[in-house]
């Protein structure tokens, strides 16, 4: 079992970008080493300011620390950093604890258990919704997938970062769960920018209009906090547009090997490939008003 106390344990993190630098740094804020990696250094710059301890290779990292979390791109991205020649499972420490909080396969994370496994290196998949707010108040919702005693023996670090933090099942559990928030992120999305556009062509103050609805029965998440934001014409990503399609991806191939039609994410993705295909897939994922109000981009 983990020696979680501050000072007693060797903790990694990789991929420190819009909400990864501010889930590393609420593991740093509780006192703990903290050693990182990112693609791009200057990202972690801040963290390193703070007493981060840097390395130059993913590896490195791996055979210096005890418990490691990773929020990277893409699967492609996990599957590399976990299973390739220098991964991690082939250069981390036996009885290692690896979390990977990277929305990805549900298929990936079931081999990346299994390899783990192999090396006696415990593994959870444990995928996060709440952007960067949530991330940046510490508030996430995280979906866990794995073995209990693992949950378990890394759940007060999981404490640092979110507040609701559920155990879903085995591996790629968390994942699978993911993919249900993403499903219905999307058709919430959807509304959210369709209702606000249609206030604005009907001459109404979307201002006053979001106070109206976002308390009834429209009340959402994404209404109450992106809603704002395309008010004021802040497309700025909280989570990437980028990132969204290739979630929607997964969940329409997992979908797709359970024979499940899901014609709501289908329309969802095409109308966001419409979105990056205008130049705007570093934009947030509210950034899928710009379709319907054009003349409010910048």
């Amino acid at each position: 079992m983990l020696n979680l106390s501050p000072g007693q344990i060797e903790i990694g993190f990789i991929g420190t970008g819009v909400m990864g630098k501010s889930m590393a740094g609420h593991i740093l804020a509780a006192g703990h080493r903290l050693h990182v990696y990112n693609r791009t250094k200057a990202k972690a710059g801040e963290l390193i300011e703070r007493g981060a301890i840097w390395h130059d290779r993913p590896d490195e990292l791996a055979g210096a620390c005890d418990l490691i979390f990773t929020v990277v791109g893409y699967p492609s991205d996990v599957e590399q950093l976990y299973l390739g020649k220098s991964g991690l499972i082939a250069s981390g420490k036996p009885g290692a604890y690896f979390v990977d909080m990277t929305t990805s396969s549900p298929a990936l994370a079931r081999r990346i258990y299994d390899a783990a496994k192999e090396r006696g290196i415990h593994v959870l998949d444990a995928p996060v919704s709440g952007g960067d707010i949530g991330a940046r108040e510490a508030r996430l919702s995280i979906m866990v997938g794995g073995d209990r005693e693992t949950f378990e023996a890394v759940r007060p670090i999981l404490g640092l970062m979110g507040t609701n933090i559920v155990l879903q099942g085995g591996p790629g559990a968390g994942q699978h769960t993911k993919m249900c928030n993403q499903i219905a992120i999307a058709g919430g999305m959807m509304g959210v920018c369709e209702s606000l556009a249609y206030a604005s062509r009907a001459g109404l103050d979307p201002k006053t209009v979001l106070a109206s609805i976002e308390t009834g029965a429209a009340g959402s998440w994404s209404l109450s906090n992106l809603g704002p934001r395309i008010i004021d014409g802040n497309f700025e990503p909280g989570f990437y547009v980028k990132h969204f399609i290739k979630d929607m991806k997964i969940a329409l191939e997992s979908a797709d090997e359970m024979g499940l039609d899901l014609p709501g994410l289908a329309l969802a993705r095409s109308l966001y490939e419409r979105l990056a295909a205008l130049g705007y897939e570093d934009k947030g994922t509210h950034a899928l008003y710009l379709l319907l109000d054009p003349e409010r981009a910048t």
